[in-house]
């Protein structure tokens, strides 16, 4: 009988501890991306939002060297700590090894709410992105400016005002760590992003194009 007693306890324990995380992780939801604050962007899109369309981009990118699923997992991980540390932008001048040590600080307090299994799984894919130990990290930190220059375009779009945040277009052109074995998919969303939006500068040559790989 104190067995089974014990077992409802920890079931509900358990139940109470998903319900915190998720709560916790619903606050991605109201958590602006501070990039976009400080550039008084009307309705800025929340980091929830970034994510979501992320996992989404990883989805419809067809690759046969990459984990298609693993990627999807990482795009939804990467930025899980702002749950709990806020969206940090590089104008906050907080040091990237500060940055680190709160968000790590933040996964751990996170994920000590779910079963072992899981917490050691959403840490180790936050770990992943954050060393870029992997190739499906590589490409997820790829997609994580593609989808930014996607967004600063829609903002350009909404406000009328072209090129107003062009700054955040060329922040992508430093070159970021690649798989070794594949050209650049991140050339691929380049291209299409500004092929479409028919942004200014080095993004949006024809070359990119001829360089990457079709998604489908």
């Amino acid at each position: 009988m104190a067995s089974v007693s014990s077992a409802a306890a920890l079931s509900s324990r358990g139940a109470r501890n998903l319900l915190q995380f998720l709560r916790l992780v619903g606050q991605l939801k109201r958590v602006p991306r501070t990039g976009w604050v400080y550039r008084n962007v009307q309705k800025p899109e929340s980091v929830s939002d970034h994510m979501y369309r992320m996992a989404v981009m990883a989805l419809v990118t067809k690759d046969e060297h990459l984990n298609k699923d693993r990627c999807v997992r990482l795009a939804l991980v990467h930025d899980m700590a702002e749950c709990i540390v806020g969206d940090i932008a590089p104008a906050d001048n907080v040091p990237k090894e500060e940055k680190h040590r709160r968000e790590e600080e933040a996964m751990k307090q996170l994920t000590q709410l779910l079963p072992e299994d899981l917490r050691k799984e959403l840490y180790e894919l936050w770990e992943e992105y954050e060393t870029q130990s992997s190739a499906e990290a590589k490409f997820v930190k790829q997609l994580d400016q593609c989808e930014m220059i996607l967004q600063a375009s829609e903002y350009e779009d909404l406000e009328n005002k072209p090129g107003r945040l062009q700054d955040f277009y060329d922040s992508t052109a430093a070159p970021l760590p690649l798989p070794q074995t594949r050209p650049s998919l991140f050339l691929y969303w380049t291209a299409v992003i500004t092929t479409s939006c028919n942004l200014p500068g080095s993004l949006s040559s024809s070359s990119c194009m001829s360089q990457c790989f079709p998604p489908l």
